[in-house]
């Protein structure tokens, strides 16, 4: 239960801060992922690593683009997909937004210590690995 509470709580702090630039936390991390993959992304690349369904991203990505801040590119290999690509303005907005990220994400974590915050997770990956098995054998 503390788990589902830390994320409740994050998730909504979150959507506070990101409130001021008119965007979603969903919304800044595809702008996020987009900066640090300057080629652009597929949905179902944005769908994976967001771990969300497909067709929500879609409407992520209708919304990011029609206040210009991604764009849809042709994929080169194949003409009947595409990229999406961070924008100028999308690049200036992720920018404007992350020191202060940085600053109170840093907040967030208190004092833990490196060690401390990479052992949590290391225990999140395996607390995760392991419902992802259970889940699994759930099935059978």
């Amino acid at each position: 239960m503390e788990l589902l509470r830390a994320a409740d709580t994050v998730w909504n702090a979150s959507r506070v801060f990101f409130e001021r630039w008119d965007v979603s936390p969903s919304q800044f991390n595809v702008l996020n992922l987009l900066r640090l993959n300057r080629a652009g992304l597929s949905q179902s690349d944005l769908s994976r690593q967001l771990i969300m369904h497909r067709s929500n991203v879609t409407g992520l990505v209708d919304r990011l683009e029609k206040r210009g801040l991604v764009a849809r590119r042709e994929a080169k290999a194949d003409r009947r997909a595409y990229r999406v690509v961070l924008t100028r303005a999308g690049t200036r907005l992720v920018c404007k937004i992350l020191p202060r990220y940085y600053r109170e994400a840093a907040q967030v974590w208190g004092r833990l210590s490196t060690n401390r915050a990479a052992s949590l997770v290391a225990d999140f990956q395996r607390f995760t690995r392991n419902a992802e098995q259970l889940a699994l054998d759930l099935r059978r």
